[in-house]
Parts: C-alpha cells; sequence; structure tokens
C-alpha cells in the first residue's frame, strides 16, 4: 500500500504513521525526522534544509522532491510505504504523482488527520522539541492551512481522500484508519 499521511503539526501523523506502517508491514518515510538527523550530522541535505526548518518554513519543493525520489527508489520502499511531511502543497502533490506515474506506482491513500487548532498547539508544546517553541508551531499551522489544506482538494476528485478524526485517543484512531483501509487489524 502507498501512503500519504497528512495533518497540522501535533495531529498525530507520525504516531499514526507508525502505528500504520506496523500493522501493514511497509516503510515509514518522515521527511521531518530524516531532515533533522541531516541537520545534526551536518550532511549536504541537512545544510540545505536547516535554515528553512529552524524558521518554521517548508523546505523547498526542489530540495523535498530531490529527496523523496531517492528514498522511494530504496529497495525496502518497493512494495509500499507512507510518506509522513511530504507532500505539504499542492505542488507536491502532483510532482508526487508524476514520480510514482515515472516509477509505475501509484499512490493510494492520502489520509488526512484532521483536528481542531487548539488541540494541534497543545499537543505541539507539549512534545517540548527543541524547534516546538510557541511562535514556531504557530507558523507550522499557518502553513498548514496556507499550503497543506489546499492538497485535500487535490485528492478528494481523485477518491484518494480518507478524512480521519484525529482528536481521539490514538488506539481510536488506529482502528479507525485500518477499518477504512480495509487492513487487518493486529
Amino acid at each position: 500500500m502507498r501512503l500519504v499521511i497528512l495533518g497540522g503539526p501535533g495531529a498525530g501523523k507520525g504516531t499514526q504513521g507508525r502505528l500504520l506502517c506496523e500493522n501493514l508491514g511497509i516503510p515509514w518515510i518522515a521527511t521531518g525526522e530524516i531532515f533533522r538527523k541531516a541537520i545534526a550530522a551536518d550532511t549536504p541535505l541537512g545544510i540545505k534544509a536547516k535554515p528553512y526548518v529552524e524558521q518554521g518554513e517548508l523546505v523547498p519543493d526542489a530540495i523535498a522532491i530531490e529527496f523523496i525520489r531517492d528514498r522511494l527508489n530504496q529497495a525496502d520502499a518497493a512494495n509500499g510505504w507512507l510518506l509522513d511531511g511530504y507532500p505539504r502543497t499542492a505542488f507536491q502533490a502532483e510532482e508526487l504523482d508524476f514520480l510514482l506515474q515515472d516509477m509505475g506506482q501509484q499512490l493510494d491513500w492520502a489520509i488526512w488527520l484532521d483536528a481542531p487548532v487548539e488541540v494541534l498547539m497543545q499537543r505541539s508544546l507539549e512534545r517540548s522539541r527543541d524547534d516546538d517553541a510557541p511562535q514556531i508551531v504557530r507558523r507550522r499551522i499557518d502553513l498548514f492551512h496556507q499550503r497543506t489544506i489546499p492538497i485535500t482538494g487535490y485528492y478528494k476528485p481523485q477518491d484518494k481522500l480518507l478524512r480521519i478524526d484525529s482528536d481521539r485517543p490514538r488506539e481510536v484512531v488506529q482502528e479507525d484508519l485500518l477499518a477504512q483501509l480495509n487492513a487487518p487489524q493486529a
């Protein structure tokens, strides 16, 4: 199964993505985690991504697309994957479709974990990562509403959008996800 998971910061993408990947036996590809590790290790990708991540901005499309292309071509992604943190714009969603077409693949579902802004703020601040200062979290939420929510309009006409209420206990959200994907529950 080839999936993308969408949602604001604190919507539960990482938690639900990891659980879903365990249940489906596919790799969880989280661009945010990979960017943070690349920044910490001062890799060429990390150096390119660092100023954007530190400001709470989106990593430019050219950098993100280059990374996704390389990652989806790795052997563990041959039979499916879940992308967390990409695409974040309608342009990236379209680019992903073009990339998958070139690879002879297609996206099965875009999962949108929907939660109110107050929940996103509270959860993000409770995580207390270094880059989760209130002004950075607010900027990420604003960017999500400006750039990412339009992706739902890209996937909905394709009948590839699953909207999941993520303002519930994580076990309930996961059960709902598995049921809507018609996937076996562990």
